[in-house]
């Protein structure tokens, strides 16, 4: 299974967010420090569904890099 994520460079860190799976975040120092991160993330948020009982979603989001003119 695969989920989009979202990665956002800070001032300092990178945070990562997975649109479909709503409070599974990560930071961390370098985005592929954070992209690890995330994957872990992802996993332990799964397996803690699973334990509740709980359905686990379905991936549905996607993304795309839009160019614009400035």
């Amino acid at each position: 299974m695969q989920y989009a994520v979202i990665i956002e460079k800070g001032h300092h860190s990178f945070g990562a967010y997975v649109p479909d799976l709503p409070g599974c975040v990560a930071v961390g120092e370098t985005e592929a420090e954070v992209t690890t991160l995330i994957q872990e993330a992802i996993e332990f948020h799964l397996e803690g569904m699973r334990a509740e009982g709980l359905t686990i979603p379905e991936p549905v989001s996607t993304s795309k890099l839009v160019e614009v003119g400035t």
